[in-house]
């Protein structure tokens, strides 16, 4: 059996044998479970039901780590999706959505989408589809906006965020 390749891919760096390791010490913890994907002879590992209560203290750390992470990876390997986690964790703090908003953001490959509702955000990967706006800024700039350390009329001055569509919306995303 093999591993996903999107798991060792999302890891750059790590030896096989360390990540192995690993992930065999969080299943004997009982943090994640092994499962056979469904592409045949592949293996797979989520979260436990414990596992997921990692969530709140997690988003904690990157809440805590925002100035950190809104100066850049200064050369370390970043990829755009790790900001699946960090930028609903930021806003799920400081902001409440009244109505349903989705804003593309456009900071590298692949491009994500944000979606707002009452009950909350998430990022995930674009699906092509329509949205209501879209934000194209470095991830810095965006993790910044969403902690509210940089305003948007500040980020569009600086020359660091470009809006397409309905700023309005971005706005209510992003609200400082």
């Amino acid at each position: 059996m093999r591993l996903r390749p999107d798991l060792l891919e999302g890891l750059p760096g790590i030896a096989t044998n360390l990540l192995a390791d690993r992930l065999r010490d969080l299943e004997a913890s009982g943090v994640v479970e092994r499962r056979l994907a469904a592409e045949g002879n592949v293996v797979e590992y989520a979260l436990t039901p414990w596992g997921t209560e990692l969530r709140q203290p997690i988003e904690s750390l990157i809440r805590w780590s925002t100035p950190l992470m809104t100066r850049g990876p200064e050369g370390d390997s970043f990829r755009s999706e790790w900001l699946a986690l960090a930028v609903p964790a930021l806003l799920d703090t400081r902001v409440t959505i009244r109505d349903s908003a989705t804003v593309g953001l456009e900071i590298g490959d692949p491009s994500l989408l944000l979606r707002a509702t009452r009950s909350g955000f998430e990022v995930g990967p674009h699906d092509g589809g329509d949205h209501d706006a879209t934000v194209r800024a470095e991830p810095a700039y965006v993790l910044a906006l969403a902690a509210g350390a940089l305003t948007l009329d500040d980020a569009r001055a600086l020359g660091v965020v470009e809006i397409e569509g309905d700023e309005a919306v971005v706005r209510t995303v992003f609200a400082a």
